[in-house]
């Protein structure tokens, strides 16, 4: 039976973020059994801890693009998959990672200097079984030609196809089963890249302001610049590192064999969250709440996934707006996240040339976050929330594909069948869209 691992003894890394250039300090400090992987950002006072899983995961967008993200609205760690990777693939379950920034350093671009210096913290076992989770049931994921596949089996195995419009990128393939040995021989030394001509674009949008040619591959028209390969197909194999980390943020090790076409953080994540709704259908209620119907034990929980809003709003796809709520305070106020694809409907005809989210849309949006605030309580469920007004709207940017919208919603006045709310809809920290709404909750037969 294999056992659950932390490290022995704290140690401590400096390092620049790939994307702010800033400098940060980390320090990774043993955790006891069944505590699980948790940052705490020493820079912000109180020092607040995320713990790295599921519910806090953001989805990658123009803010934090081609990288992981957990945290909240106000408290976040990005760039975290290489470490991430790095515990993967050593197998340690309990760690607390002390930070004093919002990005983990970058190093070389791969997991190898986070190996190292685990390996240099020893590694122990705790009198704890490890939580393996085996996937049940087929997972698929798909956006455009990307895909990502997770089947049963009784090993984590990963069969990736990186196949891009670049000689250097193009129908590379590589199958291997994930374990200690495998992944600090085959994986952990593959550094992240991107294309000389993506360069330019990025250092304008913000980001890579801590890339350099040490710590990132840049594919020329005649290949990598400026170094070498450590391995004849690297470019694949960071593909693979940066799925593995992204994977252990189900906060447990998987077992299933896991097949990806040209898949990203993007993709990684949506299947994470599917792998982590089906491992949540498994899990027997415990105590009290074992009592209790499913849809209360939704409304109680302050983060909510899609098929928790599901349960609460009347909507369905592909009007429903909102896809987790990540605060909650029921019939108070409420936070939630629209992340803006090119998939979405109403992109083939607003504008095709030009895609824009309806302003209409927007506010809908924040309506739907407002109705998960107030029908989640008691007494209005069952309930269907109607406009009655909406004033001083104001447009104040556009939203595109890849924004992540956050939709905040807080009660003005209730009443016991109607109310006022105020809203607002943020991208990247700036207000894009708000909004004052009326309504009147209403029986579905009236």
């Amino acid at each position: 039976m294999d056992k659950q691992r932390t490290i022995e003894k704290p140690v401590t890394i400096k390092g620049v973020g790939l994307h702010t250039g800033s400098s940060v300090e980390v320090t990774f400090k043993p955790a006891e059994a069944d505590s699980g992987i948790v940052f705490v950002r020493t820079d912000i006072s109180g020092k607040p801890a995320i713990k790295a899983g599921v519910e806090q995961l953001r989805l990658p967008s123009s803010s934090s693009p081609r990288c992981s993200t957990i945290g909240n609205d106000t408290v976040q760690v990005q760039t975290i998959e290489h470490l991430m990777a790095g515990l993967a693939g050593l197998g340690i379950d309990n760690v607390i990672i002390e930070i004093n920034g919002v990005e983990a350093p970058g190093l070389d671009g791969s997991s190898e200097g986070f190996v190292s210096l685990f390996l240099e913290a020893g590694i122990k076992e705790q009198n704890r079984p490890r939580n393996y989770y085996s996937v049940k049931e087929p997972l698929y994921v798909q956006e455009g030609e990307s895909s990502v596949v997770i089947l049963p089996g009784d090993e984590f195995k990963i069969s990736y196809t990186l196949d891009y419009d670049n000689i250097f990128l193009e129908g590379k393939f590589l199958e291997l089963s994930v374990n200690e040995e495998t992944f600090k021989k085959e994986i952990s030394g593959a550094r992240t890249f991107c294309l000389e001509e993506e360069v330019v674009e990025l250092k304008k949008r913000g980001f890579g302001k801590g890339a350099t040619y040490d710590n990132t591959l840049v594919i020329g028209k005649k290949g990598v610049l400026n170094t070498k390969l450590r391995y004849e197909d690297e470019f694949v194999r960071h593909k693979v590192l940066d799925l593995i980390g992204d994977l252990y943020l189900l906060g447990a090790p998987i077992k299933g064999h896991v097949i990806a076409l040209k898949s990203g953080h993007y993709l990684n994540t949506k299947l994470l969250q599917k792998i982590a709704r089906q491992r949540q259908k498994e899990i027997p209620p415990k105590g009290p709440a074992a009592s209790l119907p499913v849809r209360e034990e939704a409304m109680d929980k302050k983060i909510l996934d899609i098929t928790a809003i599901k349960d609460i709003l009347p909507h369905r796809e592909p009007f429903l707006l909102v896809d987790r709520i990540i605060e909650l305070e029921r019939g108070k106020r409420v936070v939630g996240i629209k992340n803006v694809t090119i998939n979405d409907y109403f992109f083939k005809g607003h504008f095709p040339q030009r895609p824009v989210m309806p302003g209409v849309l927007i506010i809908e949006a924040m309506a739907q976050a407002g109705g998960v605030m107030m029908l989640s309580l008691p007494e209005n469920r069952g309930k269907i929330a109607f406009f009655m007004a909406i004033n001083n709207v104001k447009f104040r940017k556009t939203v595109v594909p890849g924004d992540q919208l956050v939709l905040r919603v807080e009660a003005v006045k209730i009443k016991s069948r109607t109310g006022q709310l105020r809203g607002e809809a943020l991208v990247d920290g700036k207000v894009v869209t708000e909004a004052d709404f009326m309504f009147v909750l209403a029986d579905e037969q009236e």
